[in-house]
Parts: C-alpha cells; structure tokens; sequence
C-alpha cells in the first residue's frame, strides 16, 4: 500500500507564492520550494510534471492578491484613473516581484494581459473609463491609454527604485497628468 500524501498542491502553491513574494519567481528551485513547504522534492514532481505548470498556479494566485488588494485600497479621489493609479504604484513599490511577475513577465494571453489584470473581476477600468465620460471627457478609452502608459512607467521606476515621490506628490502628478491629456 502506498503512502498517503501529505503535502497538497494548495501548500505548494503557497510556499511558491511566498517565495515569489519575497525574491521572486525565478529564485524558485525545487529544493528551496520543498524546504519551504515543508517537504522533499518528491510531492512536487508528482504534483508538477514541470516549472511552467507552478509559476501558472502562481500568477493565478498573485493575480488574485493583485485584485484583493486594489479592492481593499481606498477610493478617496474625484478625479477618474488616479486611484487606480495610486493602488498600482503602491503595489509595485510594496511588492515589486509580484508585480515583476504580474506585469512585466511578458503574457500574452488575452486573460493574463495587463488591461485583464488591471481591470479585474469588477471591471475597474471601466468604472473609471465610465466615471470619466461622465465628468464630460469625450474619448475617455483614448485617456485610458494614455494615463495608462504614464501610471506603468511609474510602476516600473517604482520596481526599480528610481520613483521616490511622496503620496501627495504622486496624487497631485497624476491628477495633473489627467488634466493635461483630457
């Protein structure tokens, strides 16, 4: 008779996103994932045929702690795309290998895109394409976009480390940003 198994692939799944979390993806070997699981490397492979299998399970979930997190961020501005703004900035400088692994990993399937990840389970970009063509912008899609490229590049200097505005400056740069491409 065989041994029960006691490590699930939900445990697996967790250990790699901690371990994603705090070095990232690409720090994930199968020994440092079994230590931090609590198990030999065995349960792994028999879970996981191969690595692509586990970073899917872990985008999956990292994606989810994306979609959490921007649900749980307050929503304090009039000015449409600057909390959605803020929430991804504040994300990428508190978890900026999640972040890595989330937008700048390179999917490209339509599911895992950028605008699909940003946008949700909620539509949260368009609420605020809508709260935007309410306040009488007449192509607010055409806004999106390009707030969209000014609020990733920040992202991305704040991954970087090369983003060192305050909360307040950031607000105030991205309502400016706004007023100047509506």
């Amino acid at each position: 008779m065989s041994r029960k198994a006691t490590i699930t692939q939900k445990e697996i799944v967790n250990a790699a996103f901690k371990i994603t979390k705090k070095e990232g993806y690409e720090a994930i070997t199968s020994r440092k994932l079994a230590a931090a699981a609590g198990c030999s490397t065995q349960p792994i492979f028999r879970i996981y045929d191969n690595m692509d299998g586990l970073k899917e399970d872990v985008f999956n979930k990292a994606s989810l702690f994306y979609e959490d997190y921007y649900a749980s961020y307050p929503k304090n501005n009039s000015t449409p795309f600057v909390d959605l703004g803020m929430a991804y900035i504040e994300f990428a400088q508190k978890y900026p290998n999640l972040f890595r692994l989330l937008f700048l990993s390179g999917n490209n399937d339509e599911e895992k895109s950028m605008y699909a990840l940003v946008n949700g389970g909620q539509e949260y970009v368009v609420k605020e394409v809508d709260r935007a063509r309410s306040q009488g912008v007449k192509e607010p899609e055409q806004l999106f976009m390009k707030m969209w490229i000014f609020i990733h590049g920040s992202g991305c200097m704040a991954v970087t480390g090369d983003y060192d505005l305050s909360h307040d400056d950031s607000i105030g740069l991205l309502e400016a940003a706004y007023q100047s491409f509506k």
